[in-house]
């Protein structure tokens, strides 16, 4: 048996965030507890969308205490504010901290007991709906505004945790390029080879399906053909990757992840690195390394990413061939695919033992150890 959720609700293109108080005055909410990251409220990209809310006379109050890689304490004062807000709805604004931040508010309001944070990890056996969340995207990358998924980070114990609940799924998810013209090209590179890495990981992982298949495939083939005019800011490319992160997240929410976000969740636990570089800079490695757990598939990669004469190529070609596309689209658009000078070699082993035990690994195409993973780590600081 199969499942899979999805928003009630998503807006798509220009414009799309003119939606926000239509949808708070059509669902009956009072007032709306606006959740946004401290760079995007100092650079007005939050007042888009709390300027709206003003226009149409819907009271709302600001949280920004949340960081890149949101923290327990963000998530507790989060909390705390929302009780004393008084608002109904949640308006998260911004990429995955501000969505995942919200996610774990909007849960703890509805299920207090799991006020600790850390015992929402994994699959919690939560009761309850989260407080209702409209997610409004500003990067193209996370998806989180679509899936049933948030992370958060454990400063104390210098680990991030996966957190996959249902009743998490924002009720309406607003993908509008507009809000995504800010990005540096620096951040635009990152989060967009984020959004290819959860289209290929759910596209090989354990879980997948047909249904699933047609999302990432589809995924691949938008953000292959768009981040590298995304990341140059012309508008064609903005469109492109503001639909193809949100086609990838349809997919893997449903369907889990693998080893690379595993490993990306523990350098950035570790060493504050932003999440979509650490995916970009393991992908090419992971690729090679599941290869052999992928039957055909990497043949439709390579198609998609516009390969030519991937039917006359032997299985090894193919193979090849999609993990040279992926690494050459990386490289064009900045990231360099390394972690020499990020990464002590003494902590590969303690590296790899977290990563084994993230809640993305079960779903690896190719069962993989501790020493493998140890391995592809200390390849990449060469």
């Amino acid at each position: 048996m199969y499942k899979f959720t999805l928003n009630e609700t998503s807006y798509h293109g220009k414009g799309a965030i003119e939606a926000v108080p239509q949808e708070i005055k059509a669902h009956g909410f009072k007032k709306a507890f606006v959740a946004s990251d401290p760079d995007l409220v100092k650079f007005n990209v939050t007042s888009k969308v709390t300027d709206l809310l003003e226009k149409e006379g819907i009271p709302y109050e600001l949280y920004s205490n949340i960081k890149p890689n949101p923290t327990i304490e963000n998530v507790q004062t989060g909390v705390q504010a929302f009780k004393d807000s008084g608002a109904d709805v949640i308006v998260a604004i911004g990429g995955g901290s501000s969505m995942d931040t919200s996610k774990a508010i909007g849960i703890i309001i509805t299920n207090p007991e799991f006020a600790d944070v850390r015992s929402l990890e994994g699959v919690a056996p939560t009761k309850n709906k989260c407080v209702p969340i409209i997610a409004v995207a500003t990067t193209a990358g996370t998806a989180a505004e679509v899936t049933i998924n948030y992370v958060i980070t454990d400063v104390e114990k210098k680990r991030k945790f996966v957190c996959v609940d249902p009743k998490d799924i924002p009720i309406v998810a607003v993908v509008d390029p507009d809000m995504m013209s800010s990005m540096p090209k620096g951040l635009t590179a990152a989060t967009g080879m984020d959004a290819l890495t959860h289209a290929i990981e759910g596209y090989i992982t354990k879980g997948a399906w047909e249904l699933s298949d047609m999302f990432h495939l589809k995924a691949i083939e938008i953000i292959s053909r768009s981040l590298r005019d995304a990341v140059n800011n012309t508008t064609e490319g903005r469109e492109g990757m503001a639909l193809g992160q949100y086609v990838a997240g349809m997919g893997f929410s449903n369907v889990g992840l693998g080893v690379d976000h595993s490993m990306a969740h523990t350098l950035s636990a570790w060493y504050d690195m932003p999440h979509g570089k650490a995916c970009a800079t393991l992908l090419p490695t992971v690729m090679r390394f599941n290869a052999p757990a992928t039957g055909e598939k990497y043949r439709e990669i390579a198609r998609v990413m516009g390969v030519e004469g991937v039917d006359s190529m032997s299985q090894d070609e193919y193979r090849e061939a999609a993990i040279n596309a992926v690494q050459k689209l990386g490289e064009d658009v900045g990231i360099t695919m390394s972690l020499k000078g990020v990464v002590p070699e003494e902590d590969i082993p303690q590296l790899a033992r977290d990563a084994k035990a993230d809640a993305c690994t079960p779903g690896n195409p190719r069962d993989v150890s501790i020493e493998e993973i140890e391995e592809m780590y200390k390849s990449l600081l060469k």
